[in-house]
């Protein structure tokens, strides 16, 4: 598949060194809007991810490497080192998630690489930052979200921290580089100079804890795991109704007075039990059990009909099946069709946010083998002759 690249990044070159997750999913977001994206991945085996994802087909990869080349080059050795050397001579943007001190000893830190290209971005997505006393350490997503704060208020307060069905810590950190690769390229048009963006995993995921530091630290309060609500807000919760479940979210006054409406019990809304914000957080368990006596003895489709009618937000518990059938999720465009010689026809994500004049898009699928643009970036962008290429073939280094 391809189509026309009217993307806000169509100018914008970028080399992504880094595996797995979160040096990829900053090279997929920058891909997503326009960017062309050459990943280099280790010669044969590649990047891990080809062989990510959950069910007998393993489609993560199909996601995270879209809208990228792929050419292969060993780091570990001078040969591919120095491709890597070259290919910066042409780029705009390079990502990499490796242990912090790998790209130096392998001779690519920022100062070798800036004193080839200066308005070379640099971004360096790692568990804990560049600097500080654990900057050395290995990390993962899970263990940014722990030490950021997430995991110790996620889940049943009786039971052991929780983690999402997904790597947030990953994708935050890789979406804060993404956002500082954008920043750095508005600041060098101001001042010619390419820098380094240093997004840590635990400080990607510290920044969207809201004010659980200051409140700790004015009023003493320690935030404890509240399972499906958040304590004091209310009500805010997944109700049983008699065929499934059902989220509404009312802990706004006038909202309540309406969710009070539509259970036929108006009157609650004034109840000073229930009439604000701080006493219906007071007695939020029961008040999610006044409304759960109500939702179980309606069906799913009746609850959201009274929701939508009294306009209270609220929604369905929404799975992979019930997206694809979705109208405002087809009306949205939000899943796309992609046509894959491997897997065949299958949706996946769009490209997000949507911009009117400058749309992000999915214009190549993910590279099918490693190399598969060696040839293509390799000769045309480095000028190689095939005798240079056969003798890095033979040699290992691509």
């Amino acid at each position: 598949m391809k189509s026309e690249n009217r993307g806000a990044l169509s100018d914008i070159r970028v080399i992504e060194l880094g595996q797995l997750i979160a040096g990829p999913f900053c090279g997929q977001l920058l891909g997503d809007m326009g960017a062309e994206v050459i990943k280099v991945e280790p010669p044969v085996m590649g990047d891990p991810m080809r062989d990510w994802g959950h069910g007998e087909a393993k489609l993560w990869w199909e996601v995270v490497a879209r809208n990228k080349l792929s050419v292969s080059a060993n780091l570990r050795v001078p040969e591919g080192q120095s491709i890597v050397r070259r290919l910066v001579e042409h780029a705009d943007i390079l990502i990499e998630n490796f242990k912090p001190g790998t790209m130096e000893k392998w001779g690519l830190g920022p100062d070798a690489l800036h004193a080839i290209n200066p308005r070379l971005i640099i971004v360096r997505v790692s568990g804990y930052g560049q600097t500080g006393p654990y900057a050395s350490r290995a990390g993962f997503g899970g263990i940014g979200e722990a030490m950021g704060g997430w995991r110790a208020i996620v889940g049943d307060a009786d039971r052991p921290p929780s983690r999402m069905g997904v790597s947030i810590g990953d994708s935050l950190a890789a979406t804060y580089g993404c956002m500082g690769a954008l920043a750095a390229l508005h600041a060098r048009e101001r001042t010619g100079k390419g820098q380094i963006v240093d997004s840590a995993l635990y400080e990607a995921v510290l920044q969207v804890m809201e004010s659980l530091v200051p409140e700790y630290v004015v009023s003493g309060h320690v935030r404890q795991r509240s399972g499906s609500v958040l304590a004091g807000i209310a009500p805010s919760n997944v109700y049983p109704c008699s065929d499934g479940e059902y989220l509404i979210g009312a802990n706004q006054d006038a909202v309540f007075a309406r969710l009070c409406a539509a259970m036929g019990e108006p009157g609650l809304a004034q109840d000073p039990r229930y009439a604000t914000h701080l006493a219906r957080g007071e007695r939020q368990a029961e008040l999610d059990a006044r409304i759960a006596d109500w939702t179980r003895t309606l069906t799913v489709e009746a609850v959201e009909a009274a929701m939508i009618a009294h306009s209270v937000p609220a929604g369905r518990i929404f799975g992979a099946a019930d997206m694809l059938a979705d109208p405002h999720f087809a009306a949205r465009e939000a899943l796309v069709e992609v046509d894959s010689p491997r897997w065949g026809t299958f949706a996946m994500q769009n490209s997000f946010p949507f911009l009117s004049e400058t749309p992000g898009s999915i214009r190549t699928l993910a590279p099918a083998t490693v190399g598969a643009d060696n040839h293509r970036v390799y000769r045309d962008l480095l000028g190689m002759e095939e005798a240079e290429l056969e003798r890095l073939r033979t040699g290992g280094a691509i």
